[in-house]
């Protein structure tokens, strides 16, 4: 047991050095190191992270164990890999774009502050409904597929008693504020293929939730909206 902690302890401190390469990379990229935007939006992406994880091991090693589950296993769905591969690539091509057309080469028009304090107001939202998803529903896995192993079940409580994927939620609240924040009109579209690519991912998984997990009808029922209250 004290030799698997150790491993799980090994991966979690690699994961949080590997975390700071993508604010890094936006920080290069964008021929500034003086950059405040970038800045602002590179502490909080750390801060998320770090205390997400942190929180993780200590309070439910079992979601966090779940998280690292690799592509491809535990029943994930198969349409599923081509979604988490096609985010993957999304989530890069972002990083690398932002910083490209907001400071090194300005391939797009200035935002104005107001805009761009809009953004920040967006990353603060996105980090309560990442940070409570994870509190609040262990079952929050990254893949789309049902935990039989671990008994899933609805969880209906928390900011799922808001929307039915506030994790989601949490996402594209980040993929949008992140390029008003830093003055990216070209990381904002990327922003918007990244929205509509998790939107079909919902349709996908509630489809699988319903057929599969006991509840999650009634769950529907109760909580209307997928993503935004009285919209969608």
């Amino acid at each position: 047991m004290a030799e698997t902690n150790s491993m799980t302890l090994g991966r979690i401190i690699f994961t949080l050095v590997y975390i700071l390469l993508f604010p890094a990379l936006l920080l290069l990229l964008s021929g500034d190191w003086l950059w405040v935007e970038g800045w602002i939006f590179s502490v909080w992406f750390a801060v998320l992270c770090f205390s997400t994880i942190i929180h993780l091991y200590r309070h439910d090693p079992a979601l966090l164990a779940e998280r690292y589950k690799k592509p491809g296993t535990g029943n994930q769905k198969g349409w599923d890999r081509y979604v988490v591969a096609g985010l993957l690539l999304g989530f890069i091509a972002w990083i690398v774009i932002m910083p490209l057309d907001a400071k090194r080469y300005g391939w797009t028009v200035y935002l104005p502050l107001w805009v761009k304090v809009l953004g920040f107001i967006a990353l603060l939202l996105s980090f309560f409904f990442f940070y409570r998803s994870y509190a609040d529903n262990t079952f929050v896995s990254a893949l789309v597929r049902i935990q039989a192993e671990r008994k899933q079940r609805v969880v209906s409580t928390g900011v799922y008693s808001i929307v039915r994927h506030p994790m989601y939620l949490g996402g594209i609240l980040l993929f949008i504020g992140a390029p008003l924040l830093l003055g990216s009109l070209y990381g904002l579209i990327i922003g918007l293929a990244m929205f509509f690519l998790l939107a079909g991912r919902i349709l996908g998984e509630e489809k699988m939730l319903v057929d599969e997990l006991e509840g999650y009808e009634d769950y529907k029922k109760k909580v209307r909206y997928r993503l935004f209250p009285y919209i969608w």
